[in-house]
């Protein structure tokens, strides 16, 4: 078992920013086209955690992340999560991680570079055993502990996120259960 953990794009915060799509973090959490490096590197069993993008004045936080369950062509995510395919919600947000129209074609709400497509629609990602900070207080105590703790697990010492995991990082099996048990322990208060 491995693990990656990066950082997503500025803006993305679970109270303070945009609300994040991609990766979903629901009851069956996936990662459409983001981060195409990690998709294609995972396998099952290992582990994706996620780190909130900059918000000016907002202290980042590891929001939480799930084990890989399975890797999928698009077209077969496409198929099976239909609330995934790309579209705006009522407020104006982009929401799910499907980008592709039921022809395969880029969507049009995706306006990513069309020349990337083919990279970014490769290997979506189904995960389990989500693990994620939610409630008001968990992620409090995520940001007051996110430096601490990514500095002691990945061993490199920063004041920021991207100093410590640079825009991602690969965990080791013993940095994967560290996170994942640091994640348990402020959902469930201890």
């Amino acid at each position: 078992m491995k693990g990656y953990i990066y950082i997503t794009s500025t803006g993305y915060d679970p109270e303070k920013g945009k609300s994040l799509n991609d990766p979903y973090l629901g009851p069956v959490p996936t990662l459409g086209a983001c981060m195409p490096n990690i998709r294609r590197q995972v396998v099952p069993g290992d582990h994706i955690y996620l780190i909130s993008g900059r918000v000016h004045g907002v202290q980042q936080l590891v929001i939480g992340g799930f084990e890989v369950a399975e890797r999928l062509d698009t077209m077969i995510a496409f198929q099976r999560f239909p609330s995934l395919r790309l579209h705006l919600g009522q407020d104006g947000q982009l929401e799910g991680n499907i980008i592709v129209t039921s022809k395969g074609g880029q969507h049009p709400l995706d306006t990513h570079d069309p020349s990337s497509f083919r990279n970014r629609v490769k290997n979506y990602i189904v995960g389990r055993d989500p693990i994620v900070l939610t409630a008001p207080i968990e992620i409090a105590r995520g940001r007051a502990e996110t430096m601490d703790v990514l500095c002691d697990v990945i061993g490199n010492y920063g004041v920021t996120p991207i100093e410590v995991v640079g825009r991602w990082h690969r965990l080791d099996e013993q940095q994967v259960l560290e996170i994942r048990d640091w994640l348990d322990r402020v959902k469930s208060g201890r």
